[in-house]
Parts: C-alpha cells; structure tokens; sequence
C-alpha cells in the first residue's frame, strides 16, 4: 500500500514539476473510469460527480462511442478540411437535426465554438445588419464562463481569468446576468449579438428567473440582433432537456456546443445557426485543420445516438429532480441552498462557515469527487446515466461529510 500511496505522491509531484500550475486539483489519481465511476492508483473506487465539466454525459468509456472510435481509427482519423472525407456530412446532417438548426460549423474545443460565435456575429452584423465598419458590439454577462482565449478572458470577470492578460479586446458590453432590463438599455445601433449561458455552470449553477430566456428572445427579435447561447455545459441533456433553451419553448440565432458531443472521447466542438447567417462564413474566412476530422465525426455520431437511444435527457430529468429532493432533506445548518435543473445541481453553503474546498477533500476520501467554485458552492454533476440506489448513496455520503466536518 505504502508503494501504491508513493506512486500516487510521484505522478502528482511529476506533474507538478513539469506542467504548469493552471489548475488547482483534487488530490487523486485517477487511472481507470466506468458509468459514473473512477479509479484511483490505488485501485480505490469513487463517484465522479463532475463528470469532466458535463463532457462525459454518457458515463465513461461508453461501449458503443468506443467502438465507433475504434472502427474508425483503423480507417482514416484526419484529412483536414482541404478535402471531403465520409464521416463529416452524415455528422453535420446528425447534428442538425439533433439541434433543430440549419448549418454547423465544426471546431475542436468548446473555446473555438464560441470564438466562431464572435466572429459569425461579426461578419453578420457588418455584411447583414450594415453596422459601420469595426464598430460591432456583442452584449456579454458578468460572471460568465465561455472560454480562456485572449479574446473571452477580455469580457470576463473573475481576475484569475483576465488578470495581467490585457489589453482586452474591443467590443463587448458587459451587464447582470438574468436583468432583461439592462439588456435592453445596453442594445445600440452598433450591437450585433447577445451571449449569454442559459444558466451559468462556472459560476455556481445560477439558474435565471422564469421568463428571462423567452424574455431576451423577444428583445433580441425586435431588436434585430443575434440570440447567441452557450450550452457547452448545459447541453446534450444535462439540464433535464437536450438542450436548457428549450424548457422555455425559444431557439437561439447562434448556438455554441462542445463537451458531451464527443461522449469525453477527444475534443469536438460546433457552432450552429440558420443557413442565411452562415453563409456569411466563406472559404479561407474560418477553418480548423482538426475540425470536422473524420474521427471526430465518426465519435460524435456515435454519441449523440446514445444520448438519444438511452434517453439521458429524460433520465437527467427525473434524476435531477431526485437528487434535489434528496439533497433539500439533508439538515444541516452550514447550508444555505441547494438548487440545479436536471443533474446540474450546487448546494451552497454559508459564507461564515468557510470555503468548502476542505469539504470537497473530505468528500473525496469519502468516495465523491465533486468540485468547489466560487470559494463557498459545491456542485453535483454526475454522469446522465446514474440511477436512484446511486443517488442515494451518494446523499448518505455528502451528509455523512457534513456531519464529519
């Protein structure tokens, strides 16, 4: 055991020394991964409830994305976009009529997804809209998370994001997140789109009041600028829906995808709109050597057809609903709210007990891994295909951390 606890103490100090220090990690090792389980070096097993920031939707390792992988790899993995390959035209057709969009434009990371969003807006708002030559606006949120690019970091507003990162780009107005009114008193002229996240994950699983998202439809409408949403962490059924713009009946202009489309295989990223605002997209005016890879599109087939034939959006749904109410019935006075929709779920917790980040290390040697953000929230994001025995010994878990701590 001292030999297993030494080469868990070495592959962290390895990293350590050799990688940079952009992430601050739980402190486990993880070598094997199956559903919504983990293993550690040490053979020890846990509940992943972060399930890679919502990438690995179908749990791990999914047997079907594997095999579609597998298959492909044998066949041709990367011809760029200078020529067509077999996988790319039946996963756009996919895609699209999994979305109910027109057009995608395929990236790798969900970062570029949204860059493409930016420059789409853009080249619309000057080709479509006549907006004066690099005058373009784009609206944004305070605490949004949309990416680290030079770029995104510019309109964020966490420091750790945008600090000694400067000079931010131009163009972005930034107002509250779920305040309708501000949006319409920011729109000018020179606004092309608005960006928003539909529930902001990063930054605590903020969930909007009901009617904000159909009420920023309508203002985007009349206003003639581009509904532009992010469900990079929210999509591919998390939120109880295949995508969280739909429990209020909208359609986005631009809708920005990534994570759970590859079922955590390897990076695979979309922007997706109507045909009329793609069309602003030409040859040599965007590209990406690895987007649209026939790997890429064989994987991301394969996924979204699980997502489908498993029902995880309706599982997420029912379970999300479960874990809440489990959650909720836990007493604790350290406690000050547990809200989600579907399994995207926080609880978080009074400002004058402390940070939660020794709460988490505890959960951690408890058998959960789960992850802090924001200093006093903790959120729960399991895998869409966990069950309620799961889900049970998951709250007799985080209650007996509670009472531990």
């Amino acid at each position: 055991m001292n030999e297993q606890h030494d080469s868990a103490q070495r592959l962290i100090q390895l990293e350590e020394v050799y990688g940079a220090h952009d992430y601050h990690p739980i402190h486990v090792v993880i070598e094997k991964a199956e559903g919504v389980w983990v293993w550690d070096v040490n053979g020890k097993k846990y509940l992943d409830c972060l399930a890679a920031y919502s990438a690995v939707n179908q749990g791990h390792c999914h047997p079907k994305i594997i095999a579609a992988m597998k298959k492909q790899l044998g066949k041709v993995t990367l011809t760029s976009r200078a020529f067509f390959n077999d996988q790319l035209g039946p996963y756009l057709k996919k895609l699209c009529e999994f979305t109910d969009m027109e057009m995608a434009l395929p990236m790798n990371t969900g970062a570029e997804a949204v860059e493409t969003g930016i420059k789409i807006a853009r080249r619309w708002g000057y080709r479509i809209k006549k907006v004066a030559p690099n005058k373009a606006e784009i609206i944004v949120c305070e605490n949004n998370f949309h990416g680290r690019t030079t770029t995104i970091v510019g309109f964020s507003s966490d420091p750790n994001s945008y600090g000694d990162f400067g000079p931010a780009t131009p163009g972005f107005i930034k107002i509250p997140f779920n305040d309708a009114k501000a949006l319409e008193q920011a729109i000018n002229p020179n606004t092309v789109g608005f960006l928003v996240e539909p529930i902001q994950g990063e930054a605590g699983v903020i969930i909007p009041d009901d009617g904000y998202i159909k009420k920023i439809r309508e203002i985007c409408s009349k206003n003639n600028i581009l509904l532009i949403l992010d469900e990079i962490q929210t999509g591919f059924g998390r939120t109880g829906k295949k995508f969280a713009f739909q429990h209020d009946g909208i359609k986005p202009d631009i809708l920005l995808l990534g994570k759970a489309l590859s079922g955590g295989m390897l990076p695979i990223s979309a922007t997706l709109t109507s045909r009329e605002i793609m069309m602003v997209i030409d040859p040599g005016s965007h590209g990406s050597t690895f987007g649209g890879n026939p790997l890429a599109a064989a994987v991301a087939i394969a996924s979204l057809k699980v997502i489908e034939e498993e029902k995880l959006a309706e599982n997420s749904a029912k379970l999300g609903d479960y874990f809440k109410k489990k959650l909720k019935e836990i007493k604790n006075e350290r406690i000050k709210e547990v809200r989600g929709r579907g399994l995207l779920i926080a609880i978080e917790f009074k400002k004058e007990f402390g940070l939660v980040r020794p709460l988490v290390e505890k959960l951690m040697k408890n058998g959960i891994l789960a992850k802090d953000t924001h200093g006093y929230i903790i959120r729960f994001a399991p895998p869409l295909i966990i069950d309620e025995k799961t889900i049970d010994w998951a709250v007799s878990i985080i209650k007996k951390t509670l009472k531990e701590a």
